[in-house]
């Protein structure tokens, strides 16, 4: 289940959160991203070429709105060799020079995004997520606590996805892992976003 914080710019304890898509992808839509759920079809041996024509129309569909020319699978976990390295050259806040395609095929993680206007938020996937961050965002990403995760990729050129560090250090304010199972059920009591971005509380 894919879950939406907003954090308070002056206390990061101070959390908005919901789990509900319509308002997450409405919110997303304000910076330039996308969100959409494309359901669970593979199982958990799928080979990469299994995975790709699975989700062969919807990549198709996103080649053609975004430009991106190669689609591949990245499938990393525990056991995968330099997997604390890789991860500490994107847990800091950092940009690209494309945009950064994420569907979720297995695992989790987490992105957290700097927007423009000064506001911290966090957007965790599950599998059946996709997530589209544009390119210039600030952003940083981890892995949820069990260090797992298989993504499908998009690219319009594998070189733009270098990182460009932020000289700054505001991705130290936050939560680095994902928070679990337990802080996404507390989402059925949280405070969820209108159609125009303002906070209600459910």
């Amino acid at each position: 289940m894919v879950c939406l914080t907003i954090y308070d710019s002056e206390n990061p304890q101070s959390l908005t959160k919901t789990s509900e898509p319509d308002e997450i992808s409405n919110f997303l839509r304000r910076y330039g991203m996308t969100y959409e759920h494309w359901g669970i079809r593979c199982g958990e041996e799928s080979g990469q070429e299994a995975i790709l024509r699975q989700y062969e129309v919807e990549i198709e569909k996103l080649k053609a709105s975004g430009g991106y020319l190669t689609a591949d699978v990245i499938d990393v976990n525990p056991e995968t060799p330099g997997l604390d390295a890789m991860l500490d050259r994107f847990k800091v806040e950092h940009t690209h020079d494309e945009d950064e395609v994420r569907f979720v095929v297995r695992g989790g993680g987490i992105f957290h995004i700097h927007g423009d206007d000064g506001v911290v938020f966090a957007v965790e996937m599950h599998p059946g997520d996709l997530i589209t961050v544009p390119r210039g965002t600030r952003h940083w990403f981890n892995l949820c606590k069990e260090k797992t995760i298989q993504t499908i990729r998009l690219f319009q050129d594998q070189s733009g996805w270098t990182p460009h560090y932020v000289d700054r250090e505001v991705h130290r304010r936050y939560e680095p892992l994902c928070f679990g199972p337990a802080y996404l059920h507390q989402a059925e009591n949280s405070t969820s976003i209108d159609a125009a971005g303002k906070h209600k509380t459910r």
